[in-house]
């Protein structure tokens, strides 16, 4: 990977050492076993480092084609999927999901208890999919009855395809009538279903034909190859592990380093048992989730972003066009469902596009930054973003589980952001 003088692409070299030492200070320290950062900036890289290693049990050290598990950074390329059959088409955005997915006919919201059903206000929407305001959830947000019922039907989730999912989650109640609230969700997942059925392929022999052969795309998919898994990274979760639901979203600022060794690979819970050599990454999946089941590289996730960047093309090879990369990336929330919630917390300053977060208001966020970016991260605290105001990508790599355990995600776009000086 060629990085160019930082002054070229208007950074100063002597600010860039402050990117450096956060690195440094969360591996360092104990923290993270490794890490990857990269910024690109006016078609140019202008910063790639990579510190630490990609497995302590192996001592193997992090480089810049170590293979990342992408978890919901997974979202982003199913929703441009989704956008590329509706340029295509075969669907309006305002369509019901019902008119692909008929499993979705006659879906009712629960105001209470699972007795009190109501039908919805309006049915669910291929936009509202997008834009996590289907109604649907993940299992893991509260102790409500369908919060419960989504846990219980979903535990042995891996072993299905996504077909029978479908099915399943169908048949369950709405949280909310859709369009009202804001909630993150398996309705990506539901989107990569969308996918098979409009295309007639299964979702990874789309995203390999559509989209991984367009961008060059080598090293990303549902699996990691047997001849590739001396690049993949191990996992690793704070002592005592983690699970969803635990509500665990302690900050570094406010815990001691870890020592040396304390860092525990991920459990067997919840199928996130991730040592390289053993994980589940290591064979192709029954359930191919488009909301979290890629694993990706550095490289990889920069051609999908510098796509973006372009307004849909890359190399010659066009995905989407301008204005659709225009609406993907634009707020659609109103604003009364403006900052959404996730993990720990109110995302300060930030709605939603079509599968992608949006900076809507800098200030509120109180970091540097532009109105109008947008990206997305993952579980193992994986991000990016797209600045285009700045002409500017930022990806964050490492694996550690849970993303919301410290704040290097936003350290990091400080660090960025304050040393552009051009």
């Amino acid at each position: 990977m060629t990085t160019v003088q930082p002054q070229q692409s208007g950074f100063s070299i002597q600010r860039l050492t402050r990117v450096d030492r956060l690195l440094e200070r969360y591996v360092e320290g104990g923290y993270l076993a490794g890490a990857l950062g990269l910024i690109y900036r006016k078609g140019n890289i202008a910063y790639c480092r990579a510190v630490g290693q990609r497995d302590l049990e192996s001592g193997l050290p992090m480089t810049e084609n170590t293979i990342f598990r992408i978890y919901s950074m997974t979202k982003p390329i199913t929703s441009v999927a989704v956008l590329m059959l509706f340029e295509d088409g075969h669907f309006l955005l305002d369509d019901p999901v019902s008119s692909i997915l008929p499993e979705f006919t006659g879906v009712q919201v629960c105001t209470g208890d699972l007795e009190s059903l109501v039908p919805p206000d309006r049915p669910p929407t291929i936009k509202d999919l997008l834009m996590h305001t289907a109604g649907l959830s993940y299992g893991w947000g509260d102790d409500s009855p369908v919060e419960k019922l989504y846990f219980q039907t979903f535990r042995d989730i891996e072993r299905h395809s996504l077909e029978p999912f479908v099915s399943k989650l169908a048949a369950l109640p709405l949280l909310y009538h859709p369009g009202t609230r804001w909630r993150y969700s398996r309705a990506t997942d539901v989107l990569g279903r969308l996918v098979e059925v409009v295309s007639g392929k299964s979702l990874d022999e789309f995203f390999q034909l559509e989209i991984f052969q367009s961008l060059s795309m080598e090293d990303t998919g549902f699996h990691v190859p047997a001849e590739s898994v001396d690049r993949f990274a191990a996992c690793y979760c704070p002592p005592g592990g983690f699970k969803f639901g635990s509500g665990l979203a302690s900050r570094a600022s406010a815990r001691p380093a870890h020592r040396d060794g304390e860092l525990e690979r991920t459990q067997p819970l919840n199928e996130l048992y991730d040592a390289p050599g053993s994980s589940r990454y290591t064979r192709p999946p029954a359930y191919l989730s488009g909301g979290g089941g890629l694993v990706s590289t550095l490289d990889d996730y920069l051609r999908f972003c510098q796509m973006l960047l372009n307004g849909g093309i890359l190399d010659g090879n066009r995905l989407l066009g301008r204005k659709t990369v225009e609406l993907m990336r634009a707020n659609q929330l109103p604003l009364d469902l403006v900052p959404i919630e996730i993990g720990d917390g109110p995302r300060a300053g930030h709605g939603f596009g079509l599968g992608v977060s949006a900076l809507v208001d800098p200030p509120a966020y109180s970091q540097p930054g532009s109105a109008g970016t947008f990206g997305w991260g993952g579980l193992a605290t994986t991000r990016f973003w797209i600045d285009p105001v700045e002409d500017m990508v930022g990806l964050l790599m490492t694996q550690f589980i849970p993303s919301s355990y410290y704040t290097i995600e936003r350290e990091f776009g400080l660090a960025v952001y304050q040393a552009l000086v051009d």
